[in-house]
């Protein structure tokens, strides 16, 4: 005696069932906010149905789709929290005009496994060199790898920590720069600090000691730290927790600005001096 296997009772296409077990199925997604798996029912439904596609291959498709746009939106929303100042990143980073700079060890550090042991980056250097942009390039990994990440200038949460300390939010402003995964702070010692910068930076990054990760950008060698931050004392307490587990990079280098500077002048110059072709 042979047995035939008998196919889940689907209701066909077009009638008053179908229809409704459509409906209740675009509800179900609906009620547990599954939009982009709602919009996308009816095209993969019929695709479903033109190739003949499995119930489970069919419901991996739909759910896909749903995970890749809560993916993209999560991406979105950490690219925002990041406030990254520039689009670079890793990739478009000139390494022919950085003298001395380690290929893989930027690979590396792009891979972002130094976070998981809460190592810092502190990246020195004269300006243009490209420690901004490394900077922004190596916050815009961790990003995209998952991590929270936020960007700011030296300047900037000096002054910001500055006005909590007026309106009485210093603990909230502390906890802030204590979340992210990864804090990168730039241009360290390109502007005059306050007087409380000094204390501010020094709370950040005790805070952050050992927990999480910062990348500093400087021009200042580690020595002059005490005269930009006003405060040797200070100064030597926060070297010493940012280098306890910490990579250093010394950029050298031409500043990118001028190489551009100086290839548009010579771009210009040839094209005046050109001789001319005589009309035909």
């Amino acid at each position: 005696m042979t047995t035939t296997s008998i196919p889940d009772a689907v209701p066909a296409p077009n009638t008053a069932e179908a229809a409704s077990l459509y409906q209740r199925l675009r509800g179900h997604l609906a009620v547990l906010k599954l939009h982009d798996a709602a919009e996308a029912l009816p095209a993969v439904l019929d695709r479903a149905q033109q190739t003949n596609l499995s119930m489970t291959a069919t419901l991996e498709e739909l759910l896909s789709i749903e995970v890749d746009a809560t993916e993209a939106r999560r991406l979105a929303g950490r690219l925002r929290f990041a406030c990254l100042p520039t689009p670079a990143s890793l990739a478009d980073f000139d390494f022919d005009a950085a003298a001395g700079l380690d290929r893989k060890l930027i690979a590396e550090l792009g891979t972002c496994r130094y976070l998981e042991t809460a190592t810092n980056l502190l990246l020195i250097g004269p300006p243009g060199v490209g420690k901004t942009h490394l900077a922004v390039g190596l916050a815009r990994a961790a990003v995209h790898a998952g991590y929270r990440t936020y960007f700011t200038t030296a300047a900037d949460l000096a002054a910001r920590c500055h006005r909590a300390a007026i309106e009485g939010r210093w603990a909230t402003t502390m906890r802030f720069f204590a979340g992210p995964t990864l804090l990168v702070v730039d241009e360290l010692g390109y502007l005059p600090l306050p007087g409380e910068a000094a204390s501010a930076l020094f709370q950040v990054v005790t805070q952050r000691y050992l927990k999480t990760s910062i990348i500093m950008t400087t021009n200042r060698s580690v020595g002059e730290w005490g005269q930009v931050l006003g405060d040797t004392t200070v100064a030597a307490a926060m070297l010493d927790r940012l280098l306890h587990r910490s990579v250093v990079l010394n950029l050298d280098g031409d500043s990118y600005r001028l190489r551009d500077h100086h290839a548009r002048s010579e771009n210009l110059r040839k094209a005046t001096t050109t001789p001319r072709q005589p009309l035909q």
